[in-house]
């Protein structure tokens, strides 16, 4: 599903976020991907999603070669890619229900299937009672619910997390985690970057470990 084949990045300024990484990804598989800060794991998530270009190396999904998607046909691509932050980044001005109907907006679903996914998602994160409140009355974790009804609103392939918990309490993280799991039950990728080691080890998935943008464990299922 996801390949990295002896991938490295260096950015303009010198630093070396990704060292030769070579990782294969199953579909249907939910892996967690960790290291210590600046170990390469943002960069590893921003080329799946072609926010960046590997200096050398290829980057594989779905046996697509990442090198050749031209800049006009990134906002196709990413459309199987779903999002979730750590800071949730949600508009505070536009309801939870417009929030997760920004996606389908902009890929210009037609109204009445963008409700019905809109609440389907809120529904399966468990805030379908809250599509009209505004973001900034809800909880941490009921935002970052809202994060994640968003990333899987417009039914991705794979699901991205970039330390979704990083600022929940251990039994948030644990719900969050959860649902990430439910998720992954029902047919997406999922890959999620985490410190949270105490956490990932109880949930008995693959961990890919980076250190200084280098591979050092996990590469295979």
């Amino acid at each position: 599903m996801i390949t990295f084949d002896r991938v490295s990045k260096r950015y303009e300024e010198g630093h070396d976020a990704l060292r030769e990484v070579s990782v294969h990804i199953n579909r249907d598989e939910l892996v967690f991907l960790t290291g210590h800060s600046g170990a390469g794991k943002s960069t590893l998530l921003r080329l799946i999603m072609l926010m960046d270009r590997p200096s050398r190396g290829q980057v594989t999904i779905d046996g697509q070669d990442l090198a050749l998607v031209r800049a006009r046909s990134i906002p196709q691509h990413r459309r199987n890619i779903g999002v979730v932050f750590q800071n949730h980044q949600l508009l505070f001005d536009r309801t939870v229900f417009d929030n997760v109907a920004l996606p389908l907006i902009i890929a210009g679903c037609e109204h009445r299937e963008a409700g019905r996914r809109v609440r389907a998602a809120l529904d399966k994160v468990g805030l379908l009672n809250r599509e009209r409140a505004m973001p900034i009355t809800l909880s941490g974790g009921e935002q970052q619910r809202v994060g994640i009804a968003r990333a899987v609103v417009g039914k991705p392939k794979i699901l991205l997390a970039d330390e979704p918990t990083g600022n929940l309490d251990p039994a948030l993280s644990a719900e969050i985690m959860d649902l990430f799991e439910e998720f992954n039950q029902v047919g997406v990728t999922v890959l999620i970057a985490s410190h949270d080691l105490v956490l990932i080890s109880r949930l008995h998935h693959r961990i890919i470990t980076l250190r200084e943008g280098s591979l050092v464990s996990g590469s295979v299922s």
